[in-house]
């Protein structure tokens, strides 16, 4: 029954997404103007390449925000069932956050938080 249920549930997904993508091809707007293949920045029109190095630090501190982020958004369901847990999720919130800490000081301790 359960493999039933599983096949028929991926059997309708691909239909739908296969019906949709004929649809769109079908019915959907279509221009090949040469125009639409170039890079869009507010309306002006580059000069030289759109390909300029860009520096890690930019990457690295992207990611390091995003990181750090997301483990930040782990500590409201923590908060709102911490009655019912008691000491076990305040013992694992501690350790939670001291590894967040930890990893915090090893990234500035190590440069990557410095706007070079």
């Amino acid at each position: 029954m359960n493999f039933t249920l599983l096949v028929t549930v991926l059997l309708t997904a691909v239909t739908l997404v296969v019906a949709a993508y004929v649809v769109a091809k079908l019915i959907g707007p279509r221009s090949y103007a040469k125009v639409k293949g170039e890079p869009y920045e507010s309306g002006i029109p580059t000069r030289g390449s759109s390909w300029l190095p860009v520096s890690v630090g930019f990457y690295l501190f992207a990611i390091l925000f995003l990181m750090f982020d997301v483990e930040t958004v782990f500590l409201y369901p923590w908060a709102v069932v911490v009655k019912e847990f008691g000491a076990a999720a305040l013992l694992s919130i501690g350790f939670f956050l001291v590894v967040l800490v930890l990893g915090l000081a090893y990234a500035w301790r190590k440069g990557d938080l410095e706007w070079k």
